[in-house]
């Protein structure tokens, strides 16, 4: 069986300023698309055969530059935050008056409800459902967001969801995912060009 990459997108204004972004589809800066266009040449060397890509045009740029041709998946957007959107975590934490993890205390289900973890999950999990199949005929690349990859790392490792916070994941990364002795396993995680 093939390898399953995940490449994050290259960075955004919000990204950048660590604002969490959400279902906002705020573009990538400069600087992201350069990074999407480093890394051209390695998913070149490992050819995907089958392409996805969170329909946000971060995403969909990211996928262009870096020489994909992208089949739109909203499976892969990114994780709802709701009334967190646009917020860093500091922001939060005042807004809270405490500490805060995502992957513990989630978002807010009130006035702007946004996803649960384990509603992420199960997105995460019904995608690699339909795209594990694929990995017969080759490599699968999917192009998406830091926090839905992190999660899809852990249905793909059988881990619980909240494990999903020791999975940090740069912009414009890419990582392998593959099996040993029939094991789901990571084989590279959070790759960049040096270039970059």
């Amino acid at each position: 069986m093939a390898e399953l990459i995940l490449i994050r997108h290259g960075q955004t204004q919000w990204s950048r300023d660590g604002r969490h972004t959400g279902r906002s589809d705020i573009p990538l800066t400069d600087v992201g698309r350069a990074e999407a266009a480093a890394l051209a040449p390695w998913l070149t060397e490992l050819a995907p055969v089958h392409v996805r890509s969170s329909p946000l045009q971060r995403a969909r740029e990211t996928a262009t530059l870096a020489g994909l041709h992208a089949q739109l998946d909203d499976r892969l957007v990114e994780w709802d935050y709701g009334g967190y959107e646009g917020l860093t975590a500091a922001q939060i934490q005042a807004e809270r008056g405490g500490p805060w993890s995502l992957f513990h205390d989630g978002v807010p289900a009130g006035a702007t409800p946004g996803e649960t973890l384990a509603q992420v999950a199960a997105r995460a999990s019904a995608l690699l459902t339909d795209v594990t199949p694929l990995l017969a005929d080759g490599p699968v690349a999917l192009v998406a967001h830091g926090h839905l990859l992190r999660v899809l790392v852990t249905v793909w490792l059988g881990l619980p969801a909240h494990d999903g916070r020791l999975f940090m994941l740069d912009p414009a990364s890419l990582s392998t995912l593959d099996h040993e002795h029939g094991n789901p396993a990571v084989h590279t995680w959070n790759q960049r060009p040096a270039s970059v």
